[in-house]
């Protein structure tokens, strides 16, 4: 699985290519899933999701504080757990956790999700396989992308 995601990125990504992931970038042992990612092709930086040890959300600052050099050892650069910029001239959001809706029957962690105020965001946190804007916020997560990053030219259109 792990060969499978790194080739499908790797094909998706160039060496020179930015990526903003959104979150939930490595479980298990982060001993041994943290380094893998170091061969993913990019300029790559993290917005935290719930399950990553750099999480403001859900991790101590000692924790934080202890996997931060293990995230940036990888070639991570930590963002906030909510970016804003502008594309195309107009405002948006970046954040793993959307501004509702989740694939668990329940809303989790609510208090850690930007707050709408119509801007477009692009998510992750819900894993589900649908894709595609809905309202203003679009689930880019790779679980609804055949496990591959997507380009924000599909965002755009």
């Amino acid at each position: 699985m792990d060969a499978e995601i790194i080739l499908r990125w790797n094909e998706t990504v160039g060496p020179n290519d930015i990526v903003l992931h959104l979150g939930d970038l490595a479980l298990g042992p982060i001993a041994d899933s943290l380094p893998l990612t170091a061969q993913l092709h990019g300029r790559r930086f993290l917005v935290p999701g719930n399950h990553d040890r750099v999480s403001t959300a859900t991790q101590t600052n000692r924790a934080i504080e202890r996997f931060a050099p293990l995230y940036e050892e990888a070639g991570w650069t930590i963002f906030p757990e909510v970016v804003s910029g502008t594309r195309a001239g107009s405002r948006m959001l970046a954040s793993h956790y959307p501004y509702s809706r989740d694939t668990q029957g329940e809303d989790r962690h609510v208090a850690h999700r930007p707050i709408d105020h119509g801007l477009p965001l692009l998510h992750g946190h819900t894993h589900d396989r649908e894709n595609g804007p809905v309202g203003h916020q679009f689930h880019v997560g790779v679980d609804a992308f055949a496990f591959a990053p997507i380009q924000m030219t599909l965002v755009d259109a």
